[in-house]
């Protein structure tokens, strides 16, 4: 009994340090970022005052800051939608053809993706994206298609190994081709991984910093907000108040879909291994 009442307390204390850990900085982010100049001479640490939105205001008029919004939200829907055809198509022919040669090397190749660090091929990247002419916005929305396949096939691949092939038969004996059991019968079961598979991807390529660097830096247009944020804090790298601003406009439309999503990170994982 107090060995598990002690376990309980060494719990919820690791818990509450490290819930302190992640809030601190979120805390600190929007508290400089709602307080003037002023305030935050007075005081970096403390909290606001009040609702000051003067910071907010002029970091939007300041810069293009709606159309480097617009650039965001276009590379990570286009993304997504992308990466929703192209890796359960994928995973359901390398699942259901596991035995075949031909597939398991092909899957393999895929997931060998997954040991290959990005700083081992931004190099190759950028200048083969660039021998094709492709360094712009469509470039990019192709990279984030081809670097998600491998993290995607692997858990798509292990979810459909729980989906009975007696579903498939049942089609066919229904007269369904390939085509209809795949839409009809087993895309709408692999939903709980695709929600997983939505939400990592669409925190990566919303923060993703790296490939737009290498891709989109030459042209001001093409910017999303990370680039923005960059060189945005480079101009006012001593106005915290306007830098900070700007992390908080950046980061609140990912955190508010990710607050919401959250459960179906786990949620997807843990239904395909008990299905």
């Amino acid at each position: 009994m107090k060995q598990s009442l002690f376990l309980r307390i060494f719990s919820y204390t690791f818990l509450g340090i490290g819930t302190l850990f992640i809030l601190g900085p979120i805390f600190l982010t929007v508290s400089v970022a709602m307080k003037s100049r002023a305030e935050t001479t007075k005081s970096f640490l403390a909290p606001p005052s009040g609702l000051y939105l003067d910071n907010f205001i002029a970091v939007i008029n300041k810069a293009n800051f709606w159309s480097i919004f617009q650039n965001s939200v276009f590379i990570t829907l286009v993304s997504l939608l992308l990466m929703l055809i192209a890796i359960p198509m994928v995973s359901y022919a390398v699942s259901r053809n596991s035995n075949q040669m031909y597939y398991r090397f092909v899957y393999t190749l895929i997931l060998l993706g997954i040991f290959v660090p990005f700083q081992a091929i931004m190099l190759p990247i950028y200048r083969h994206m660039s021998n094709l002419e492709l360094l712009n916005q469509g470039g990019l929305i192709i990279m984030y298609l081809t670097l998600s396949f491998s993290q995607g096939l692997f858990l798509c691949v292990g979810f459909l190994k729980n989906i009975p092939l007696e579903l498939d038969q049942a089609s066919k004996i229904d007269g369904c081709g390939v085509w209809l059991t795949f839409t009809r019968v087993i895309y709408p079961l692999m939903m709980p991984i695709l929600a997983t598979i939505l939400v990592l991807n669409s925190l990566w390529i919303w923060n993703d910093f790296q490939l737009p660097l290498i891709m989109l830096n030459r042209h001001p247009d093409y910017w999303t907000l990370p680039l923005f944020i960059y060189n945005f804090k480079s101009e006012v790298s001593f106005d915290y108040n306007l830098a900070f601003a700007a992390f908080t406009l950046s980061m609140a439309p990912i955190s508010i879909l990710y607050v919401f999503t959250q459960r179906y990170i786990i949620g997807g994982l843990t239904e395909g291994s008990i299905k």
